[in-house]
């Protein structure tokens, strides 16, 4: 049985599809990557934001025409999207076959098994049930990047946020199974290893009333093979000056840090529900910096909240200016059914969100730009991702640059290079967020980040 599947949404949520994928390789199903050859097809869908659901649905009926050739035995969706709409689903979607939710994906041999017999099948634990895995996973990665889910769902109840309802409550992945998984990624030709859930910084509070991420980071840079560690989804009010010396201490570990913060008015911040108001982020971005000079701080930001005022507005347009954040993302705020938020007074208009956020990513491209040609005459160590044949360009990734989100740099080498190399290049210019360079194979060893040559 061929086996077409669709990851949707979060790098979260990839790692619960290549846990699937795992399991189906190990019941010896086969995988293609033509929709049209596929007997089975699995999506793993997302529900984030309004976009991110219309995404989800559309992909779902798209699949659901190959339905009609007879070649399509069992549609199969899961994920946030069937945990969180599984009644509107089953009535108004009929060709699909089983439905999924969050915490079942280890259950997905079973339920295609039935449904191969004919039989319609729903699967839901628990919210707050953590899923075993007892399956190596499939990285779809390329092969040398990857990431490592330490948690699983949130407690923090935004009051814009659907995730508790979809995924729960914060669990931990206790640290032994994370170690073993890292071993095992390493040993299979990992390099970088991208640290995620709804909020790293929390991890280990439900196991034993302690943060425990600063000594996950110090097992893990014990693991042979890793040599870059990235920590993504902190929130502001957990880091710890125990997490700030870690990061600073420990070579693997990548200065850079992906810093959520929504908004910086404290009247939208307390609204949101958030845990924080402008003066502490701002002294704690004061603090990093202060702390680790070289770190790199991304952030994202919701524009067009309900209540957001123009003078709001004009508060985090002058908090980006200030802060001078090396990355950043800005989403029109999305109305969720049950959220708190949706029932909120002085709903924004869709045009005015819009143009806050033109204006937003107006001023962070300007910062951003400005940056990347201040990198020029620099020398960094790249993560090689691969190559433009027809150019004869290779295409890497600072430690200032995680996967999928953030710029590329360019170069060029006189030495043939593999995909999951590292190189030190020479940045030559700046296009935009990325960076353009020629490789300097005269630095032996230094850093894992930057060298004054």
């Amino acid at each position: 049985m061929n086996i077409f599947f669709v990851s949707l949404g979060c790098d979260k949520n990839l790692v619960d599809s290549e846990v699937m994928l795992g399991y189906l390789r190990d019941h010896n199903y086969t995988f293609t990557n033509e929709e049209k050859e596929a007997d089975i097809i699995v999506i793993n869908t997302c529900c984030f934001i309004h976009d991110a659901k219309q995404e989800s649905i559309n992909t779902i009926l798209e699949m659901a025409e190959y339905k009609k050739n007879g070649q399509l035995k069992a549609l199969i969706v899961t994920g946030c999207l069937a945990q969180r709409y599984r009644k509107e689903i089953k009535q108004e979607i009929p060709e699909v076959d089983a439905l999924i939710g969050t915490t079942s994906y280890d259950h997905i041999v079973e339920v295609i098994d039935l449904v191969l017999t004919g039989e319609y099948q729903e699967k839901f634990e628990d919210i707050n049930y953590l899923a075993k895995s007892t399956t190596e996973r499939i990285n779809t990665t390329g092969g040398h990047f990857s990431y490592l889910k330490i948690a699983e769902g949130c407690n923090k109840h935004c009051t814009y946020c659907i995730i508790p309802s979809i995924r729960g409550d914060y669990r931990s992945v206790p640290m032994e199974k994370l170690i073993e998984e890292a071993k095992f990624l390493a040993q299979n030709g990992v390099k970088e290893l991208n640290l995620v859930a709804q909020e790293t910084t929390l991890y280990g509070m439900d196991l034993c009333n302690k943060k425990l991420l600063p000594e996950l980071l110090k097992r893990l840079c014990q693991i042979d093979g890793l040599l870059w560690i990235r920590i993504l989804y902190c929130y502001p009010e957990e880091i710890t000056s125990e997490l700030i010396d870690v990061i600073k201490q420990e070579q693997k570990i990548c200065k850079y840090l992906d810093l959520p913060i929504q908004h910086a008015s404290d009247t939208i911040l307390q609204r949101m529900g958030r845990k924080t108001n402008r003066t502490q982020l701002t002294n704690l971005i004061h603090t990093l910096r202060q702390e680790i000079p070289d770190i790199i701080l991304r952030t994202t930001l919701i524009t067009g909240f309900p209540g957001e005022t123009q003078q709001d507005h004009e508060i985090l347009k002058e908090f980006i200016q200030q802060m001078q954040f090396d990355r950043l993302g800005v989403f029109p705020y999305s109305k969720e059914e049950n959220t708190p938020a949706a029932k909120f007074p002085n709903q924004v208009l869709a045009g005015i969100k819009k143009k806050r956020q033109k204006e937003l990513m107006s001023i962070q491209q300007k910062i951003a730009f400005q940056k990347t040609k201040e990198r020029i005459g620099k020398c960094f160590f790249v993560f090689v991702e691969g190559k433009l044949p027809e150019k004869g360009i290779y295409i890497g990734r600072t430690y200032m640059d995680a996967p999928n989100v953030d710029g590329f740099l360019f170069f060029e080498s006189e030495q043939e290079l593999m995909s999951g190399e590292f190189v030190w290049v020479d940045v030559t210019g700046a296009k935009g967020y990325d960076l353009i360079g020629k490789a300097n194979f005269n630095i032996k060893q230094g850093a894992n980040y930057e060298s004054s040559k």
